[in-house]
């Protein structure tokens, strides 16, 4: 573990590697699962204030289990987490030629919304943990139906954290990627 400022940060981000295959995957990560994507707090404003902008994108099912559900659920632990169809696929899920993808992410592509889709999705595969003293964990969450993000990372060398760049600097700030990236050049070094 690494300690930059209040985050408590998993080496495994440096020293593995990822890279999303969605031709290999198809976006199962969006499909699978027992609970749906954590949220943040102040993401369930934006996901209803968002809604007519990135409706239109969703399927039906999701659109139902929305209206149905609400913007957000708790689960079994009692977080805030997007809401699924029938125990699995996101709400916020689509699909286009076979593959998986956001419906909101797919509205802020189109200049549709400003709100690009709950960052826990943008971050993963790194999970978020806060700590009763304030600060947050940052763990590398390996899951088998991301083995060909593994393969593919490797393939090309890119660490865990460099292929969520955008995502963490959206998150953390810029300052804090680059102590990343140092981080990094110290464990090579060491």
């Amino acid at each position: 573990m690494i300690e930059i400022d209040d985050k408590i940060v998993s080496a495994d981000l440096l020293r593995e590697c990822f890279a999303c295959d969605l031709e290999t995957c198809r976006g199962i990560c969006c499909v699978e699962g027992n609970s749906g994507a954590p949220l943040e707090a102040e993401e369930l404003g934006e996901l209803e204030t968002e809604y007519p902008n990135y409706r239109s994108y969703m399927t039906p099912e999701g659109i139902a289990a929305v209206e149905e559900q609400g913007f957000a659920v708790l689960d079994e632990e009692g977080d805030l987490t997007t809401p699924l169809i029938g125990g699995a696929e996101c709400a916020y899920a689509c699909s286009e030629g076979g593959i998986t993808f956001c419906a909101i992410e797919k509205a802020w592509r189109d200049g549709r919304t400003p709100f690009r889709k709950p960052v826990s999705c943008h971050l993963y595969p790194i999970r978020l943990i806060r700590f009763s003293n304030g600060s947050i964990g940052l763990n590398y969450h390996r899951w088998e139906v991301c083995a060909p993000a593994r393969a593919c990372g490797r393939r090309l060398g890119i660490p865990v954290y460099r292929s969520l760049r955008e995502a963490i600097v959206r998150r953390f700030g810029e300052e804090f990627y680059h102590a990343l990236e140092a981080a990094e050049q110290h464990l090579k070094e060491s």
